[in-house]
């Protein structure tokens, strides 16, 4: 049996009340446990999001929107059995929210039923409505309790009166379910389904009761065996799962070939609407347009030049992005880069920190403020990766150690100010292998090289809170600053940051560790005291 499992984020755990979300998917077949995987993380992040928000209120749209599984439910529940259900009474539905009693004459000393059924669909209402609230993660006022509850008094309504239909014949089953989809699709809110009868169009929901032919989940599978071949990188992997994951989440179905344009329209219009439950913020246009469509397109147009789709959905769909006003330096200002340097010279484990983990932190700034360097490819530095070479100390990053985004090996010659704080002595002492992370089971580093980047994003953010500035980019920003700032050659600090070669005349010759060097020479000692026992 595959399981959903998920440690629960500190700042939530109070709220949760519990560490870790262990959810069973129900299942053993591993391509359904990948759709119910989604299904379930979008549940999730979506209860999270809420968590961190706060309380908020409600719509009336957002209560249907919400009471619409409770409709759904109660039709499941009954179906089989239509003319057994006796908890809701539609005639009475009239006098839930009225103050006057259905009966208003009774014997004294007593109270008729109809009024005890009353009181009871009415408690009922509320008790969905707050165990919906709960399932979601959210906190609403009173008003919006009371519209949720209403909502929900005409979920069940609604419910009720097919149920009604099913038990005289009126409708099958698989009518009522066909119906019952139509209505998710278009949000219909028909008071009885039976009396308006269409089925779901193609365009809009994937038939039931049979596989798919072509899944989103098996194209995506199928791409990236491709892509993996032609050198793709797996934070590619990573980015294009996380949409497809998404994808099938918010369609509720992994049908490829159901999915239409507008369908993606759908889903472009809620990623630009619905917070993050990492960071509680609504992703920008920019990685809506640079992550998600993006993936969307290469994936349903790889699909289409292999005879797998007819169409590509995705195509054309763009987000036209303004560019953002930039009130400061993109990198790290000089007094941010030295606040943060010396934070890390001063740094002492925290109470059970890993080893590495200290080492990350107390070297990973200064490599990068000296190389230019991508904080990922320092941070999967291998003791195997630094050398002595004539008289510098050389680091090389290798896509043997991880990742690098361009695929390609390069040597990075040590600033002298990192040689006399002592990291060749660090690299000499420390034991073969990864120096800055543990690998996991089965030599897995990307999974851990993710967790550090966090932490160093975690650990340079209270230095420099200024949100305009990436924690783990700022340093490619200021090696650039720092580089012209010295008068090095563009194309000498260009080769010593990775980049590509900016015309054809660039891609001849070599830049040497001699060049290299030259150029790191001329980089300015940051005025930093190390501590006295270093």
């Amino acid at each position: 049996m595959f399981w959903f499992r998920r440690a629960v984020p500190a700042d939530l755990r109070a709220a949760v009340g519990k560490r870790e979300e262990l959810v069973s998917l129900g299942t053993k077949d591993p391509k359904l446990a990948r759709v119910k995987y989604a299904q379930v993380l979008a549940e999730v992040e979506a209860r999270w999001a809420n968590l961190r928000a706060g309380q908020r209120s409600l719509t009336e749209r957002e209560a249907h929107e919400i009471a619409r599984t409770a409709h759904d439910s109660w039709i499941r529940w009954h179906q089989d059995e239509p003319s057994e259900q006796f908890a809701w009474v539609p005639r009475l539905y009239r006098y839930l929210w009225l103050q006057d009693s259905p009966v208003n004459k009774w014997a004294e000393g007593t109270v008729p039923a109809d009024n005890l059924l009353v009181q009871a669909m009415r408690r009922f209402c509320f008790i969905q409505a707050d165990n919906s609230l709960a399932h979601h993660g959210m906190a609403v006022d009173d008003f919006s309790r009371l519209k949720l509850a209403k909502a929900m008094a005409a979920a069940f309504q609604r419910a009720s009166l097919t149920i009604t239909d099913l038990a005289i014949g009126r409708l099958s089953v698989e009518e009522v379910q066909a119906l019952s989809a139509c209505e998710q699709a278009k949000g219909s809110s028909t008071t009885s389904l039976s009396h308006n009868l269409k089925l779901p169009p193609k365009s809009n929901v994937a038939p039931k009761g049979k596989s798919p032919a072509v899944t989103v989940t098996g194209l995506f599978d199928a791409w990236w065996r491709e892509a993996q071949a032609g050198g793709r990188k797996p934070s590619t992997h990573e980015s294009y799962s996380n949409t497809v994951k998404s994808l099938i989440a918010f369609l509720k179905h992994d049908d490829a070939e159901w999915i239409t344009a507008e369908d993606i329209v759908a889903y472009k219009d809620h990623r630009l609407a619905t917070p993050s439950p990492r960071t509680g913020k609504i992703p920008s246009a920019k990685t809506v347009k640079d992550s998600d469509l993006s993936a969307l397109k290469t994936l349903f147009s790889w699909a289409v030049m292999n005879r797998k789709l007819p169409a590509n959905p995705a195509a054309g769909l763009t987000i036209k992005v303004g560019r953002r006003a930039q009130l400061r330096p993109k990198g790290f200002v000089e007094s941010e880069a030295r606040a943060i340097l010396s934070t890390a010279l001063t740094y002492e484990a925290g109470p059970r920190e890993h080893p590495r983990t200290v080492a990350a932190k107390r070297w990973i700034p200064w490599l990068c403020a000296f190389s230019g360097a991508r904080v990922g490819e320092i941070a999967q530095l291998r003791r195997q990766d630094i050398r002595r070479e004539a008289e510098w100390w050389v680091i090389q990053v290798t896509p043997e150690a991880g990742t690098v985004k361009t695929n390609q090996a390069r040597d990075i010659v040590l600033h002298p100010q990192l040689v006399e704080l002592g990291f060749p002595r660090f690299v000499e002492e420390s034991a073969p292998g990864h120096l800055f992370l543990v690998p996991a089971p089965g030599g897995d580093v990307l999974g851990p090289l993710s967790g550090l980047l966090n932490r160093m994003r975690e650990f340079v953010r209270p230095v420099v809170p200024d949100p305009r500035v990436q924690p783990n980019h700022g340093w490619r920003h200021l090696f650039t600053t720092l580089c012209i700032d010295a008068e090095i050659e563009g194309r000498v600090y260009n080769a010593i940051q990775g980049h590509a070669a900016r015309n054809v005349a660039e891609q001849y010759g070599d830049v040497t560790l001699k060049a290299k060097a030259a150029a790191i020479s001329k980089l300015p000692w940051f005025d930093i005291k190390p501590p006295s026992s270093a």
